[in-house]
């Protein structure tokens, strides 16, 4: 089947050969996420779990919010407080960026599943059971896996795509299913650079470079530098870096009209974005390299063409690793100089992880390792963060909030095991069942 590369444009043409899910019942779906105090089968404010008379769990953890927050208010610098609904836990309170309020700070990491098994880009029945079932556990931003604006740009023969029109309806019901629960959803652009036509468990060759004959691609980067012991990429013309601008702008364009409310650009991680921006990976020494105007212009131009053509009121954030652990490389001062170039470039939030660039690096990691960086992003750049790596107790996510150190929280290796960990986090910090996120059919369950 030919791929449709055309640059998207406004309105979408006929998707062809594409075929929505038959006989899925989405009864029940359409249900308004409220819950009355009654239909817990339990009486409000007596036996009711987390109320006792309104000196349980509730009413300590709104207390010790309080006393964390001086007052009860997040720390200065937070993003789109609702006063309105500015108690209890500050996980659990409103954002709004732009035009969108996401329910909670409790937000679900892109995470690659390599799951699209006819290797067109498009997402599968699996895709929807993964993500609905997180936004129906609670979650309120729903942020789907890297997606591929170009077929040589993903990461693996089995990654996602959104480099053509005919791919737009397989994110369709997965988007509808989504919002349906209450939850927002985003998705995160990417291209793989020289960390493309890698194995996974779908396809094999797991840590190395696919060959040509089980699927993979030559790949490309800024400069002629491998990652590691990967192939060695080919360095990417000046018109190809422009070409490239444009296909993360229509796919941008293809989200829009698959219905994200959300548009993530992936800029971390050793993918293309981020081979420009780190100086051990991008000897150019054109308009692109060289010092760091250079070598930031190509994440800018991204920016601003995707901004150019989402709605005015749609989200924009770009995912950052603040730095590569390496000598010499990608840090800390650079990213929060980067930020603050990104927020005047419409950028809404910076999503701050680490490392993936450079190969062979030791990676401290531990229990918030990365919280740091978030804060000082955060603080430095003044710009709405997340925070994301090894965060797993609801308590230590609160304390990440408490302290200032960032707007919202992302679970990621936890929500594999747990894809109900916004509920359970709202049990463990003392929010009653009528105010958890939970969906009608489930109250029945709750803790």
């Amino acid at each position: 089947m030919a791929e449709d590369t055309t640059a998207y444009g406004g309105a979408i043409g006929a998707t062809a050969n594409v075929e929505g899910p038959s006989g899925f019942d989405f009864r029940g779906l359409d249900v308004t996420n409220t819950v009355e105090a009654s239909d817990t089968g339990k009486p409000a404010g007596k036996s009711g779990k987390g109320t006792k008379g309104g000196k349980g769990k509730a009413a300590k953890s709104a207390k010790a919010a309080a006393k964390a927050g001086k007052s009860g208010k997040p720390s200065k610098g937070a993003a789109g407080e609702n006063p309105a609904k500015d108690a209890g836990p500050l996980l659990f309170r409103p954002i709004t960026l732009r035009g969108l309020t996401i329910r909670n700070r409790i937000w679900l990491p892109p995470m690659d599943t390599y799951s699209a098994f006819a290797q067109d880009g498009r997402p599968t029945p699996f895709h929807y059971q993964h993500y609905v079932s997180r936004a129906m556990g609670g979650f309120g931003l729903i942020i789907a896996e890297a997606t591929a604006v170009a077929p040589e740009g993903r990461i693996s023969p089995n990654d996602v795509g959104l480099w053509a029109d005919w791919q737009i309806d397989s994110w369709k019901w997965i988007v509808e299913g989504i919002k349906a629960t209450g939850a927002a959803a985003a998705i995160q652009l990417n291209h793989a650079g020289r960390k493309g036509s890698t194995g996974s468990f779908t396809v094999g060759y797991e840590r190395e470079t696919v060959p040509g004959e089980a699927g993979g691609w030559p790949v490309v980067a800024p400069s002629a530098i491998p990652f590691g012991g990967y192939a060695t990429p080919r360095a990417l013309s000046v018109d190809e870096i422009h070409g490239l601008v444009g296909a993360f702008a229509a796919a941008a364009g293809r989200a829009v009209a698959a219905g994200f409310q959300a548009i993530e650009i992936h800029a971390a991680h050793g993918y293309l974005i981020s081979q420009f921006l780190d100086p051990l990976g991008n000897e150019r020494d054109d308009e692109y390299g060289g010092g760091f105007e250079g070598r930031t212009r190509f994440l800018l131009e991204v920016a601003d063409a995707i901004r150019g053509v989402i709605p005015d009121d749609m989200p924009l954030l770009v995912r950052v690793s603040a730095t590569d652990w390496a000598a010499g490389g990608w840090d800390l001062d650079q990213t929060v100089a980067l930020a603050q170039l990104l927020k005047a470039h419409g950028v809404d939030l910076v999503d701050v992880s680490t490392g993936g660039i450079i190969a062979g690096v030791t990676v401290p990691v531990k229990p918030d390792y990365q919280v740091p960086f978030s804060a000082q992003v955060r603080k430095r750049a003044e710009v709405p963060v997340t925070a994301v790596g090894l965060i797993t107790k609801p308590k230590q996510a609160e304390k990440v909030l408490a302290k200032g150190k960032a707007d919202a929280v992302e679970i990621g290796r936890a929500a594999l095991r747990d894809p109900y960990w916004p509920l359970r986090a709202a049990d463990k910090l003392g929010v009653p069942v009528t105010e958890a996120p939970y969906q009608p059919q489930y109250v029945r369950g709750a803790y």
